[in-house]
């Protein structure tokens, strides 16, 4: 399907020593002439000096005629010379001092530049390497290019379609999150088309090629990151920029200096002062600790040019799953009867649930699990193809899954069935012991930071956003619509991912952020890729310039900032060299500076220089405590058991609505021990502990008043309501004239805090570390 670069690897590693080889043969000439010196042994340490000169002449040579042949004159020129003049004006130390400095500016300048192998061997790792093909008595396993047009295949469950075809069988149960980014398993059924490079996530099928391998669309994928890397090329390098103005003006500041003097030493020392040190140690040195600063956030970033371009980049083009949604299919909300209990459904389904494969039923399970419920062990469990699991579980007989709605199916079930459709979510319906009892809401919800990640990545410098993805277009657009996107694209293949990058690639220099393999060949096309690794596959990090290790986004833009002001210090830094080296080149030019105090003089603006670049590694941070942390995650977790309660209350006006005064009596009282046991205990909880413990983090008491003052109306409509109650017990019932109030009272606190819910969590929540790149967020 591809190909890769088959070089041993003891080549690469001794590709990679050279550097380190270099600075330790010039460091060790200069040591051991320094103490042959010392000795009195001057022929020995002028030998040694001689050496080390002669072994940096060597690379500098390379360096400029490898420049030359890219049509570049840099400020290795610079160094050669004056590598050269001290060899013939008898300036040994001096010409050994420039050798340590060359070593010292390649190994720092190899560590910046040093990125990780874009082979894109991972794609290839996935791929399968051979097919079942049916024969006339039986399967035989044969190689992938063995495969022709109209082969009959057979597709084990977990192993991944090897050709495009067609099913044949009766359906096929996949997970297409590889090329679609969509993580919802789908149902394909007979004569429907099905691609390679998905994975089959239910029982076996059987299939027919409709392509060879090596026009499948899998195939097409890894020709698609090849292609697209190929057209990646690195940017040109700070230090060749200002090289463009200070190498003829180094080089006519020495002619003047020969021909004024007569003197050729003068020349040397004036090259000796120019050799461009502060381009070569101070940029490399800002770049690479503005990476360091990076790293320690979670942002690893492969070399200074993905560094220099993260800090242009004025465009963002992200995938919507796994990059502005969570990747995960969740339980977002479970719906039951009016006297049904939502804690107990979800039990008995994911009960149901443990033995089967499905990636909605292990949502269910993970659900039940993060809610610390005690799952039962089902017997009798038996599982259909696209329609669910029916078992055992505490004696009862439990169904999870598909169901047609009868035309009398309840009110309850219906409204369940509207509200799955305009939030785009799979619902899971549960029967127990053949009566429908709940319904279980599966989304892949937004990550509870996407706002607050959209506002920091504008203000970091990015000016237009778009989304590019292989899901449906309704939830996309609504995501897109919801967080103020420029521009949504969806139903996108990767094909169509890749021209969509290249398209806002040619308007600006373009950032592309995506989670899955599908995104590998739109990362390779952009100017700067940036990978989720966290959860992300092999082969995006692989096609990436930027990985995210932490899972969070807005991380991102701390590393734009971190971008953009490494850049400022390297250019201040190499400016800053630059001018002092102008000073002493005039004062070498005049005499008073020869080639020797003059390397020395230079090695003191390089540490000038470095010790100013090294700025590059602090930063501000906004710190939160340990404990503060600790609160973070405690009332982040009691948010995700409040959240599914509150359903409570959208419940009860339901009811109210329809006219049933007595159940909505009965509904209220519930609502008021909710309220009143439940709710305002965690209210009152973050008033007193969580929000003075962040006036430190967050810079003052004032960052959470609003909050407070979400909470004084939170609790002014919960003692509203139980007034109405009080009033209703007195009078043996609700009585028409509360009707309006207690509507507008009961649908006003759900959207209170529906909306409190989400700012706390976007403004505070995110502020905690995440424990584990793979855990709910």
């Amino acid at each position: 399907m591809a190909s890769f670069d088959t070089r041993p690897r003891w080549i690469e590693r001794l590709r990679r020593s050279r550097e380190p080889a270099f600075l330790a043969v010039t460091g060790l000439a200069l040591v051991a002439g320094g103490v042959a010196w010392l000795a009195g042994a001057r022929d020995v340490a002028d030998a040694c000096w001689i050496a080390g000169t002669v072994v940096a002449i060597v690379p500098a040579t390379w360096w400029v005629v490898d420049a030359l042949r890219n049509g570049r004159v840099g400020v290795d020129v610079i160094a050669l010379l004056s590598l050269i003049g001290t060899l013939l004006v008898e300036e040994y130390l001096a010409g050994a001092l420039i050798a340590i400095m060359l070593a010292t500016g390649q190994a720092l300048d190899a560590a910046a530049g040093r990125r990780a192998t874009k082979d894109l061997r991972s794609l290839l790792d996935r791929a399968p390497r051979t097919a079942r093909r049916r024969i006339d008595d039986g399967v035989e396993t044969v190689p992938l290019e063995d495969i022709i047009v109209g082969d009959a295949l057979v597709v084990g469950a977990g192993e991944v379609v090897p050709v495009d075809g067609w099913v044949t069988s009766g359906l096929a149960v996949l997970d297409e999150s590889a090329l679609t980014g969509e993580p919802l398993a789908v149902s394909r059924r007979r004569g429907e088309a099905v691609r390679s490079g998905i994975v089959n996530a239910g029982p076996v099928f059987e299939m027919q090629a409709r392509a060879t391998a090596e026009e499948s669309t899998y195939a097409g994928i890894v020709r698609l990151a090849q292609d697209a890397a190929a057209e990646s090329a690195p940017v040109v390098r700070v230090a060749d920029r200002i090289a463009g103005w200070f190498l003829p003006l180094a080089l006519a500041v020495s002619g003047a200096a020969w021909l004024l003097s007569g003197s050729a030493t003068r020349a040397v020392a004036v090259l000796v002062v120019a050799t461009p040190c502060p381009l070569l140690l101070a940029v490399p040195v800002a770049i690479v600790s503005g990476l360091s600063r990076a790293s320690r956030l979670g942002v690893v970033i492969r070399d200074g040019s993905a560094l220099e371009n993260l800090g242009h980049a004025t465009s963002l083009v992200m995938d919507k799953t796994g990059t502005l949604t969570t990747g995960r299919p969740t339980g977002a909300e479970v719906l039951t009867a009016p006297d049904g209990d939502p804690t107990e459904v979800l039990r008995l389904a994911a009960s149901a649930d443990q033995l089967s494969p499905h990636v909605l039923a292990d949502a269910i399970v993970q659900e039940a699990r993060i809610r610390g419920l005690e799952l039962s062990l089902p017997t009798e469990a038996d599982e259909e193809v696209g329609t669910g699991v029916t078992a055992i579980v505490d004696e009862r007989r439990v169904t999870v899954g598909t169901l047609d709605l009868p035309a009398d199916a309840p009110g309850w079930a219906r409204s369940a069935k509207g509200r799955a459709a305009l939030d785009g979510a799979a619902i899971a319906w549960v029967t127990v012991d053949g009566v429908l009892t709940g319904a279980i809401l599966l989304t892949d919800p937004m990550r509870r930071d996407a706002f607050r990640t959209i506002r920091r990545l504008r203000s970091a410098g990015l000016n237009r956003l778009v989304m590019l993805t292989g899901d449906r277009r309704e939830p996309a657009e609504e995501i897109g619509s919801a967080l103020g996107l420029d521009a949504v694209y969806a139903e996108q293949s990767p094909a169509d991912k890749v021209a969509g990058v290249r398209a806002e690639r040619e308007r600006a220099v373009t950032v592309m952020v995506g989670d899955g393999v599908n995104d590998a060949p739109a990362l390779a096309a952009s100017t700067v890729g940036v990978a989720m690794g966290a959860r992300g596959s092999t082969a995006t990090s692989e096609a990436a310039d930027v990985v995210l290790t932490t899972d969070r986004l807005d991380h991102l833009a701390d590393a734009m900032a971190i971008a953009r002001r490494a850049r400022r210090i390297a250019v201040q830094s190499a400016t800053v060299g630059m001018g002092l080296s102008l000073v002493a080149m005039g004062f070498a030019a005049f005499g008073l500076l020869p080639p020797a105090a003059g390397a020395l003089l230079q090695e003191g603006i390089d540490v000038a220089v470095i010790l100013n670049a090294l700025r590059a590694l602090r930063g501000k941070k906004v710190h939160v405590p340990v404990e503060t942390a600790a609160m973070l995650h405690r009332f982040s977790a009691e948010h995700d058991e409040l959240r599914d309660q509150l359903s409570i209350l959208r419940d009860t006006a339901g009811l109210l609505a329809t006219g049933d005064l007595a159940a909505t009596h009965d509904a209220l009282r519930r609502v008021d021990t909710f309220l009143f046991d439940t709710l305002l205990p965690h209210e009152e909880a973050e008033d007193r502990e969580l929000y003075p413990a962040l006036a430190t983090p967050l810079g003052n008491s004032e960052a959470t008043a609003t909050m407070s003052r979400m909470h004084t109306e939170i609790d002014r409509l919960a003692r509203r309501l139980r007034t109405h109650l009080v009033h209703a017990d007195a009078a043996g019932g609700i009585s028409a004239d509360q009707v309006d109030d207690l509507l507008a009272c009961l649908y006003g606190l759900h959207a209170v805090l529906r909306l409190h819910f989400v700012q706390e969590e976007e403004n505070y929540f995110t502020l905690a570390p995440v424990p584990d790149a793979t855990s709910n967020s």
